[in-house]
């Protein structure tokens, strides 16, 4: 076999690996289906008590349903725009509410919106258990604001990196 032709293969297998990652998409649309019955147990399972609920506990009730949906919209961040990265173009043919951003999204843009849904996750934990006055431990509330100053910090790294990068790009291109 020539150098070439074996380069060429290497290259094939490489670029065909992508689609090891469909799987995994395919199970992160399991997970959103798995979601989508916890939301409803919990929908469901208070809606009943409703009535007798203090305003406190309707705010947390609503504070979890909150933190799920945003759970959903980072899974549905990740299979779309993950695969439209990462395996294979989407066609929106005939998908009249084809949402703008895929497509849009590229790596540095998915890894954004990334840190900042798991900022609003972990701030919506953060505001429940100071809701929850049993659950106010100063050293588990103190390590959970350090992990949300930590994960909003990062997201703002990387923002300045992509800034950075982004800026570099141009006046190269400018040269």
């Amino acid at each position: 076999m020539k150098p070439f032709a074996l380069e060429a293969m290497l290259e094939w297998v490489l670029f065909a690996s992508r689609w090891l990652l469909a799987p995994i998409y395919l199970g992160l649309v399991v997970a959103l289906c798995a979601l989508l019955y916890t939301f409803f147990v919990q929908l469901i399972g208070e809606l009943p008590l409703l009535p007798t609920l203090k305003e406190t506990s309707i705010i947390l009730w609503l504070l979890s349903l909150i933190d799920l949906s945003l759970v959903g919209n980072l899974l549905i961040t990740v299979i779309l725009a993950g695969y439209e990265n990462f395996v294979s173009r989407m066609s929106n043919d005939g998908h009249r509410d084809w949402p703008d951003w895929i497509g849009k999204v590229d790596f540095g843009g998915m890894k954004l919106k990334l840190i900042a849904s798991i900022a609003a996750i972990s701030a919506i934990h953060l505001l429940e258990i100071f809701m929850t006055p049993a659950k106010l431990d100063p050293s588990t509330v103190g390590w959970l604001i350090a992990i949300l100053l930590a994960i909003v910090l990062s997201g703002i790294l990387l923002a300045a990196t992509d800034y950075i990068s982004e800026a570099a790009r141009r006046l190269s291109e400018e040269k």
